[in-house]
């Protein structure tokens, strides 16, 4: 019913879920940012190995270094969202 009520509300379009974060464009960036992280770390790695001549270690650093980093923020962005979202609905109720 609740669906209802906001499609009457906002006049027959489907409720908004860009406020709480949960809708696919929200999450189109996370991929990006996640390859750039990899792309930047790697090519830190590689510069770094044929300064120091140490090839390839410090290009798999960086390439380990930079998916673990990419994780990690997505990991924070998803969790975040899931307790805002799990927040709005507390308020909301049942």
């Amino acid at each position: 019913m609740d669906g209802e009520r906001e499609r009457k509300r906002t006049g027959g379009a489907p409720p908004d879920d860009r406020a709480t974060g949960t809708s696919a464009a929200a999450y189109a960036g996370l991929g990006l940012q996640f390859a750039l992280a990899i792309l930047l770390f790697t090519f830190v790695g590689q510069w770094l190995d044929r300064r120091l001549g140490t090839e390839p270690w410090l290009l798999l650093v960086g390439v380990f270094t930079g998916a673990g980093g990419g994780f990690y923020s997505i990991y924070r962005r998803l969790m975040a969202d899931l307790r805002r979202d799990e927040e709005r609905k507390r308020r909301e109720g049942p």
